[in-house]
C-alpha cells in the first residue's frame, strides 16, 4: 500500500494536518476495492483530488478515469450525457450516442456536485448502482456497464433528503465509505504552505520572483476564515503576484486583496421597523375607534334632545358639537380626520331626515331611533377605511407616496390595504 507522503507528493497535496491526511488514508485504503466512495467538503477544499486517489491506486487505473459536474449539465440534457440516447428520441438527436456509463465500462466515473441532480436521473443512477443496469434515452433495450461511481457534493445530503431534493436511498448506496474534506479554516497550520507554493507556482509561470509576506501579513493570512478555502487562497496569490511591483508584500497591501471578514455573509433584514409601522397603524385605528364611540354617543344623546325639546335648541348644540369635534381632530393625522369627519357628516345627514326630528312621534318610534343609533355606532370600520383610500388615491391622481402622506400611514401599509381591499 502506497504511503500517505508518497501520495501527497504525487499528487501534489501540500498540508500536514490530521484530518487531511485522513482522508487520503481513507482513499488509499478504499482504493483496490469497488465499493462506492462519496467525497464530502465545503466548495473549494479540493474534492477532486480524491477521486483521481482512488481510481489511480486501483485494479482499474489502465481503464477510462471521466469527470463529471453534474451541476454544469442541463436537466434536459443530463440523462443523455449519461446514460446516452438512440437516434431520433428526442429533437436535435439526429444520431445515436454513447453515455459517459458506456464509455467508462470498466473504469472510474467521477460525479462531482451529485446532489445537483435530478430526481428523474437519480432513479436511473440507483439502478446502475444496485445491478448494473441503464438504459438510453428513447431505448428499450438494457444494457450492462461495470463502472466504478466515487460522487462529490458540497450540500448538506441530510437537508436535501429532508426537504425532497435527493432520494434517501440513493444516497446509502453512493456512501457506502464516506471521506469529509477538512475546510482550509480548520487547517491553519497549512495556509501558508499553500500560499508559499501558489507564489512559486505563479513566480515560474510569469517568469518574475516570488512574493513574500511580512510577520503581519503571515498571522493575518493565517487566521483570515477563507469562505471560498484553497480556491480563494490561490486567487489571492496569482493576484498579488501578478499586480505587485514590490515583492515584498505588507499587511495594508494583503488586506486591500481580501474581503472584509463579514462583508460576504448574507444580510439580515432589519424587521423593526415594520413591526413599528404596524404598531403605529394599530394605536391610530384603536384611537379612530374610540373617539368615532365617544361622537356617536354625543350625537345620539343630542338625538334625544331633538327628539324631546324640539329643532331651535338642538341646531345651536349641534352645531357647537361639530364645531369641538373639529378642535379636537386638528392635531391628529389626515387618516384620523377623514373616518371622524365621514362619520361625523353621515351621522348629521341622517339628523336631518324628517323622521328623526318629528317631535310628534310615539314610544315605539323612539324605540326605533334608538335601534337606528346603534346600528350607527357600529359602522364598518372596513367600509370607511377603503372610501378614505379611494378618495385620497383620486386626489393624488392615483400617487401612493402623495396619498400614504396624506392619510398618514406608510407607504408600504396603503400597498398591503390596497391588495388587501382589491382596489
Amino acid at each position: 500500500m502506497e504511503s500517505i507522503q508518497a501520495t501527497k507528493q504525487r499528487f501534489e497535496i501540500i498540508g500536514n494536518d490530521p484530518k487531511l491526511n485522513r482522508a487520503i488514508e481513507k482513499a488509499i485504503q478504499v482504493a483496490p476495492t469497488d465499493i462506492s466512495v462519496l467525497v464530502t467538503g465545503e466548495s473549494g477544499v479540493g474534492k477532486e483530488s480524491l477521486p483521481k486517489i482512488i481510481h489511480s491506486l486501483s485494479h482499474r487505473k489502465h481503464a477510462k478515469y471521466i469527470a463529471v459536474n453534474c451541476g454544469a449539465i442541463p436537466e434536459g440534457t443530463i440523462d443523455s450525457e449519461l446514460f446516452g440516447h438512440e437516434k431520433g428520441s428526442f429533437t436535435g438527436a439526429t444520431n445515436a450516442r454513447d453515455g459517459y456509463f458506456e464509455v467508462a465500462d470498466g473504469g472510474t466515473i467521477f460525479l462531482d456536485e451529485v446532489g445537483e441532480l435530478p430526481l428523474t436521473t437519480q432513479v436511473r443512477l440507483l439502478r446502475v448502482l444496485e445491478n448494473g443496469e441503464f438504459i438510453k434515452v428513447g431505448s428499450s433495450k438494457v444494457q450492462k456497464t461495470n463502472v466504478r461511481i466515487v460522487a462529490a457534493t458540497n450540500v448538506n445530503m441530510f437537508e436535501a433528503i429532508e426537504k425532497g431534493k435527493f432520494r434517501e436511498d440513493l444516497y446509502y448506496r453512493l456512501s457506502t465509505v464516506e471521506i469529509l474534506l477538512p475546510p482550509l479554516r480548520d487547517r491553519k497550520e497549512d495556509i501558508h504552505l499553500l500560499f508559499r507554493k501558489f507564489a512559486a507556482d505563479f513566480a515560474h509561470k510569469y517568469k518574475m520572483p516570488p512574493i513574500k509576506l511580512s510577520n503581519e501579513a503571515i498571522q493575518y493570512l493565517v487566521q483570515y476564515r477563507w469562505g471560498g478555502n484553497i480556491r480563494q487562497l490561490r486567487n489571492i496569490a496569482e493576484q498579488i503576484s501578478v499586480l505587485e511591483t514590490n515583492r515584498e508584500t505588507s499587511l495594508q497591501t494583503l488586506k486591500g486583496y481580501l474581503p472584509q471578514q463579514g462583508n460576504n455573509l448574507p444580510s439580515v433584514i432589519n424587521t423593526k421597523k415594520s413591526e413599528n409601522d404596524f404598531s403605529n397603524e394599530r394605536e391610530i385605528l384603536y384611537k379612530v375607534l374610540f373617539d368615532m364611540k365617544s361622537d356617536l354617543n354625543d350625537l345620539k344623546k343630542l338625538t334625544l334632545e331633538l327628539m324631546q325639546n324640539g329643532n331651535s335648541k338642538v341646531q345651536e348644540d349641534q352645531k357647537n358639537l361639530i364645531k369641538r369635534i373639529y378642535d379636537k381632530n386638528e392635531d391628529s393625522s389626515i387618516f384620523e380626520k377623514e373616518k371622524k369627519t365621514e362619520l361625523l357628516e353621515s351621522s348629521t345627514d341622517e339628523l336631518s331626515q324628517e323622521e328623526f326630528i318629528d317631535n310628534e312621534e310615539d314610544d315605539d318610534s323612539n324605540y326605533l331611533f334608538a335601534e337606528a343609533v346603534e346600528e350607527e355606532e357600529t359602522l364598518s370600520l372596513e367600509a370607511k377605511e377603503i372610501e378614505l383610500i379611494k378618495k385620497s388615491l383620486e386626489r393624488n391622481n392615483g400617487k401612493r407616496k402623495a396619498a400614504a402622506d396624506e392619510l398618514g400611514i406608510s407607504e408600504r401599509t396603503l400597498y398591503r390595504k390596497i391588495k388587501q381591499y382589491d382596489l
